[in-house]
């Protein structure tokens, strides 16, 4: 009986998690049209990092507009991929889309926050010779750098292996040929949920700065202004560790 509360509990929260998922990207597209504007830069004290937002799969950028708002406001120069679309391209073009962004834009000295997928594109970034100087690390919340066994034994079926959706199995050649390169791991932060039902086994990297969080669910966190000042402080922590090591631009 026990098992099974804990079970309906789980469930709800899924499915709580989820429908926030929806409303939190409505609202915060919603808030954007009405704006028309871009993410205006406070006042406050702060090293003026320039961050670099990539969201998960299924997720436009506007989904991460409310985090991306916040860090605006403590002074940093806030910046999406509007090309990466609802990003359900392979890992291998996602990275090639981010690469001409910093290209055009001539970013230096980022940082990435990401969430789900997002962290994955943010390491294989930090992985490519391309980038340069362009990002220095990046802080991902509820990032599945080892897969998701979600599914089951229904990732072996060969149509999801195909779809987008066959990155996060965790017997994929990608994503473990991602897994094993650990040079930048020591630049990663990766925030893991308490509890996530996308990614059962959690959200540690092997070598990062490996944070638990209080809150539950693998969407909610990037909607909690408690986790924006989590990843605020991590944005410095790792500007400052990437200066301390060189990889800082001068």
């Amino acid at each position: 009986m026990r098992r099974l509360r804990e079970l309906a509990g789980q469930v709800t929260d899924a499915v709580l998690d989820v429908g926030h998922a929806g409303l939190a990207q409505t609202r915060a597209g919603w808030a954007w049209f009405r704006r028309h504007g871009g993410f205006p830069i406070g006042t406050a004290d702060c090293a003026p990092i320039p961050v670099v937002l990539l969201p998960g799969i299924l997720e436009r950028w506007i989904y991460m507009a409310p985090m991306g708002r916040f860090l605006a406001s403590q002074g940093h120069p806030v910046h999406v991929v509007a090309t990466l679309g609802w990003n359900i391209s392979s890992l291998e073009d996602s990275v090639e889309r981010c690469l001409q962004f910093f290209s055009d834009k001539d970013i230096h000295g980022a940082v990435l926050v990401a969430h789900s997928k997002g962290g994955l594109i943010g390491k294989s970034l930090l992985l490519d010779p391309r980038l340069g100087d362009g990002a220095v690390g990046l802080v991902a919340v509820a990032t599945p750098f080892a897969g998701s066994t979600l599914g089951g034994p229904l990732q072996r079926l060969p149509f999801l292996q195909r779809s987008p959706l066959g990155l996060f199995t965790p017997t994929n050649l990608e994503l473990g040929r991602l897994s094993e390169e650990r040079d930048v791991n020591s630049r990663i932060v990766s925030l893991a949920p308490a509890w996530d039902q996308m990614i059962p086994g959690g959200s540690r990297l092997e070598g990062a700065t490996n944070v638990l969080l209080e809150g539950r669910g693998h969407f909610r966190p990037v909607d909690d202004p408690a986790v924006w000042g989590q990843v605020h402080t991590h944005v410095h922590d790792v500007a400052e560790l990437a200066s301390g090591s060189g990889h800082a631009p001068s």
